[in-house]
């Protein structure tokens, strides 16, 4: 079994044959603390080199060094595939099913009908992987071991789902819809990637069936030619490569609703999925508040020449972030940091702050965000089985020389 020391030394040596990477082999290795996947960059087609965490599934993570931009670039946006046989979708062949034992006309819908017959929407949304940060749980947990790279923000341009459903009709019966993509696993006894909405958030002004990402199509890995955009949401309701759309008269009972993405319940606050909650467990929903530092890595060192600005993102379930706060002595004290231009409260916020050090030596970075409903991170991630939500207030220890 390869040790820590040499896991490390052999993904320092695949970086470094890239060449001019220094702030992305920072990011690489801190996403790698505490993980136990690869670490290696690599390209999928259309995409510049992200982090490799499995190839079958691809399961791509986004380096934290591309996180200093409002928007994460199509080509630099996070890959999260539960199945490995995800087809080339042509358009020409694509179609929409709209049906379901509680809608009254089933639709057949081609791209293009998608484009003309309904109102065209645009959001700035976070998508964000319900098991982001996975990798930094202590003890480790099952699962894709992910560092702070699963998630990316994005404008999505497409249409209400509500809008789509309006004109399918939906019956009286109806408490949850079901959406399935085109991937598919390599053996006939996996279960099919479908997950469902209550019926109210399918019906939210927010929730969108997307064709175009930061004003271009979909890229394949992201969901091309359709997908969904459930802003405020974990990225597990997102359905890529979106096939159908099916209203049901009672809970939907698959695999990855009835085992899959779930939390303890009423060990986070989330938005309310009471047809799939049981005694114990309820569905993972909205994101938690949350924030990252995307310009120093740990074990940085720093000039005690100058000033150091420090840069980060801060996001929630849609609230909004109301204050960020930065401290240098490992939370001994707390400075307000400043909050740059709000893009919708269900996109990221970016936040700096100006560190003037007065000493050389080691110093404890801590970042920490507030929403606007109150909630604030926690000093340590909230256990839970599966590792989902891990919201703990970042730290970093740097040097300044």
């Amino acid at each position: 079994m390869v040790g820590r020391r040499q896991f490390l030394k052999k993904a320092a040596g695949s970086l470094a044959s890239l060449g001019g990477l220094s702030l992305l082999q920072r990011s690489v290795f801190a996403a790698a603390t505490g993980a136990e996947e690869s670490a290696i960059l690599d390209a999928l087609p259309g995409k510049e080199a992200l982090i490799k965490k499995t190839y079958r599934p691809p399961n791509y993570e986004t380096p934290v060094s591309y996180f200093d931009t409002p928007f994460t670039p199509n080509n630099r946006f996070f890959v999260r595939y539960h199945n490995a046989v995800i087809p080339e979708v042509k358009v020409s062949e694509w179609r929409l099913h709209v049906g379901g034992d509680a809608v009254r006309t089933p639709l057949e819908l081609t791209l293009e009908q998608l484009r003309k017959d309904f109102k065209p929407v645009e959001i700035a949304a976070l998508c964000l992987c319900s098991g982001n940060r996975r990798g930094l749980f202590q003890p480790h947990v099952p699962g894709v071991q992910w560092g702070s790279g699963a998630m990316g923000n994005a404008r999505w341009r497409g249409v209400l789902l509500k809008d789509v459903l309006a004109g399918a009709g939906i019956g009286k019966s109806a408490v949850e819809v079901s959406l399935d993509g085109a991937d598919s696993g390599v053996l006939k006894t996996t279960p099919d990637f479908i997950k469902s909405l209550p019926l109210a958030k399918a019906l939210d002004e927010n929730t969108l069936i997307a064709f175009e990402m930061n004003g271009e199509p979909l890229p394949h890995w992201n969901g091309f030619p359709a997908r969904l955009v459930i802003p405020g949401w974990t990225a597990t309701y997102w359905m890529k490569h979106l096939t159908a759309v099916n209203v049901l008269s009672k809970p939907f009972d698959g695999f990855w609703m009835k085992t899959a993405y779930r939390i303890p319940k009423d060990r986070f606050p989330s938005g309310q999925f009471s047809s799939q909650e049981t005694a114990t467990t309820t569905p993972v929903t909205e994101m938690v508040v949350n924030s990252l530092i995307t310009n120093l890595a740990n074990g940085q060192t720093l000039s005690a020449d100058k000033p150091t600005e420090i840069k980060g993102v801060a996001w929630d379930g849609g609230n909004g972030i109301a204050q960020m706060e930065v401290s240098t002595d490992g939370g001994i004290s707390w400075h307000k940091a400043t909050l740059k231009q709000d893009l919708g409260r269900f996109s990221w916020r970016q936040w700096h702050y100006v560190f003037e050090p007065k000493r050389t030596g080691e110093y404890r970075i801590m970042a920490r965000a507030t929403s606007h409903s109150g909630a604030s991170q926690p000093l340590e991630p909230v256990p839970n089985p599966s590792g989902y939500h891990h919201n703990a207030v970042q730290k970093i220890i740097i040097q300044v020389a």
